[in-house]
């Protein structure tokens, strides 16, 4: 278990000093150690726990020190990230979190860094009441409790008032499952929930999209071989909803303008029958490899990579396409129990300028439909600044375009991932 707790520090070093996200540190750490299914689920709870807990953690932390916090070394901070939340998080004996985590600081940090996490675990072990959060519903103290940045909560607050503000934070915290699309190309859901159950996974049809499965226990996908075969695709019921809704049909031209990672660019191609033509752009030449080995490996071949800035889209294809869909770039504030370090990654300032570049990439996206063709404006938040403003902008400048549809998912009202989508059709 040393070695765990070893690599769950290491991971949580990554993401604090070097600004590595933990998903991505986790899995290629999981894949090196090759974990027995209990040693991956404490590693993968240590870590995802500590960093989205990120500031009230800390705040726990200083209660103990003799020294400001940005006196302390990283690696040192590394380890008491791991042993306090042990200690206040976790169904881990004190004992077991203040010697473990001493031990792997001498192997981390120093012999004589392990004394310094020694007195402060202990310290914590003997007072644990010194560092409880505050109660009351100010903003401080609803942030530290749930793990929220304090501007974040503010925003929540004012947007969908206290009550729905505090729903919000509480599934923020929530376990997300496992989403799965199936690929319709290659095999039908009933098979692929069999294929789950035969190999231990707890697997489900999903309720909200009629080719998604939910997974709420289940071990390593590395053992589901349907994943690599391409019978199945990772994906949130919520971002099913985007190709459902823009109803592509064969034959037809469509273009995803901010197509990366290729999940709907992917699930597009798979509702027109893997006929037609479909332009997945991006400005980044390394997500557009992602998006050509998910189309090999799902079996599509309509899809065409193309490194733009989605706001050129326009001139390069005048209206012609049929379908468009904009997934615009956004603060992502609607999947945060996804990303636990997401939270505290953001800032106001970033908020700030997305409208004006979504606002941008939608307008020309707009040009490049024909008339009579439909676009679909998405994001994975739920701020009205990102979504319903955007959209209220692009109609009162465009009067050629006129609302279908509108609606925005709530995470604790759909048990969903957060998302926003309008459909627009050219007149």
């Amino acid at each position: 278990m040393d070695n765990v707790r070893l690599t769950a520090t290491k991971i949580l070093y990554n993401v604090a000093a070097l600004g590595a996200w933990a998903n991505v540190e986790l899995a290629q750490m999981l894949r090196q150690e090759k974990f027995d299914d209990r040693d991956r689920k404490f590693c993968t709870e240590l870590v995802y726990g500590a960093v989205k807990a990120g500031a009230s953690l800390d705040w726990k932390i200083a209660k103990y020190l003799k020294r400001p916090l940005n006196k302390v070394d990283e690696k040192i901070l590394a380890v008491l990230r791991g042993g306090m939340y042990q200690i206040f998080f976790m169904r881990v004996p004190n004992s077991a979190a203040v010697n473990e985590s001493v031990e792997l600081s001498k192997k981390f940090c120093g012999l004589a860094e392990s004394k310094f996490v020694n007195g402060v675990l202990r310290s914590a072990v003997r007072d644990l009441h010194k560092s409880d959060f505050p109660t009351g519903d100010d903003v401080q103290a609803l942030a530290l409790r749930s793990f929220h940045p304090a501007w974040l909560v503010k925003l929540f607050a004012e947007e969908f008032g206290l009550d729905a503000t505090k729903q919000l934070l509480d599934f923020d915290n929530t376990d997300p499952p496992l989403c799965l699309r199936v690929n319709f190309l290659k095999t039908t859901r009933e098979k692929i929930l069999d294929a789950l159950k035969n190999i231990g996974f707890q697997a489900e049809a999903s309720t909200f999209a009629p080719e998604g499965v939910i997974c709420k226990g289940h071990g390593s996908l590395d053992k589901f071989q349907p994943l690599r075969d391409g019978l199945c695709q990772v994906q949130d019921e919520s971002s099913m909803t985007a190709a459902r809704l823009l109803d592509p049909k064969a034959g037809e031209f469509v273009i995803d303008a901010c197509a990366a990672p290729g999940g709907k660019a992917t699930h597009l191609a798979e509702l027109m029958n893997n006929r037609g033509r479909i332009i997945a752009a991006d400005v980044y030449d390394r997500k557009l490899q992602h998006i050509e080995q998910n189309a090999a490996r799902l079996g599509i071949k309509i899809i065409e990579p193309l490194l733009i800035d989605a706001r050129t889209l326009g001139d390069k294809f005048p209206a012609q396409a049929d379908k468009v869909l904009v997934d615009a770039p956004c603060s992502g504030l609607g999947v945060l129990r996804r990303k636990a370090d997401l939270r505290w990654k953001k800032n106001p300032a970033e908020l700030d300028a997305l409208p004006a570049l979504q606002a941008e990439i939608l307008s020309s996206a707009a040009k490049t439909l024909k008339c009579g063709g439909t676009l679909l404006y998405s994001t994975c938040t739920i701020t009205r600044r990102e979504n319903q403003a955007v959209v209220e902008k692009f109609l009162a400048a465009h009067e050629d375009f006129q609302l279908v549809e509108m609606k925005t998912l709530l995470p604790p009202v759909t048990n969903t991932d957060g998302f926003f989508s309008a459909k627009l059709l050219r007149k």
